[in-house]
């Protein structure tokens, strides 16, 4: 590996809009994506904004998991921070396109920390 880590940004449109709302919900799809991503939970905050929206952050021994949603949007915006060649973020990816119900997506990966750069 010649980075030190993955930056996957996951841009979801048309999502499920009662998912996009409910914080207990939107937790339980993200530690679920920490699961299959082979992830080592370390903590969890999530916060709901009013009158709507979600944020909320999972840290991993291994970098960490974002989440953002617009209910009026029906739009959520994730990244998945991974350092090493451990976790399986595709896999997690994949979960979270399929269990946010949307109807399109994008995204991105950025390699972060090029070693070959590094002092």
């Amino acid at each position: 590996m010649t980075h030190l880590g993955e930056h996957y940004i996951l841009e979801l449109y048309g999502c499920e809009a009662s998912l996009t709302n409910d914080i207990s919900r939107l937790e339980e799809m993200m530690l679920e994506a920490v699961r299959i991503a082979k992830a080592t939970l370390v903590n969890v905050f999530f916060h709901q904004f009013s009158p709507h929206g979600v944020s909320g952050t999972i840290v991993i021994a291994e970098s960490h998991f974002n989440i953002h949603t617009w209910p009026e949007h029906r739009f959520m915006a994730i990244d998945l921070f991974t350092c090493g060649d451990t976790l399986d973020a595709t896999a997690a990816k994949d979960f979270l396109v399929k269990a946010s119900g949307a109807s399109s997506h994008e995204y991105k990966v950025l390699k972060r920390g090029n070693r070959n750069s590094m002092v």
